[in-house]
């Protein structure tokens, strides 16, 4: 039985997306996204800002490679995911990344700058994802 793993982020793209294809010939969208919270400390608002990595595959990925640009807003639901390796010096290291399997496009309101589609792209014909990339 799986245990839970789960995300859902809303932010905006901080970069293009990068695109690339797996050994197998499988698309394969990267981009980052900025995601704001503000809360209340000794009556005054502070603004802290998050910044995480984002995976897309398959047909999701194209749709991705497509149509986001940097500064689109976008709401993305996928799991979390660990990569573990040993850097030139031998030393561990670790990052995490969100594997979206839906990822929806934020409205444009100036069409004149990218026009395209709006509205949820699924993982629902992609292929699962090969153990490593």
């Amino acid at each position: 039985m799986n245990n839970l793993n789960s995300i859902l982020l809303e932010g905006n793209l901080v970069r293009d997306p990068e695109i690339k294809y797996s050994a197998k010939g499988t698309c394969i969208c990267e981009f980052s996204i900025a995601s704001n919270r503000s809360f209340k400390l000794d009556n005054e608002y502070q603004k802290e800002v998050s910044f995480f990595n984002i995976v897309t595959w398959s047909r999701l990925a194209e749709n991705c490679s497509e149509f986001l640009k940097k500064g689109r807003g976008v709401r993305v639901v996928g799991r979390l995911k660990q990569s573990r390796w040993k850097n030139e010096e031998g030393q561990n290291r670790a990052k995490i990344s969100i594997v979206a399997d839906h990822v929806e496009f934020k409205p444009i309101f100036n069409q004149r700058s990218q026009p395209g589609k709006t509205g949820p792209f699924a993982a629902d014909d992609a292929i699962s994802e090969p153990v490593s990339y």
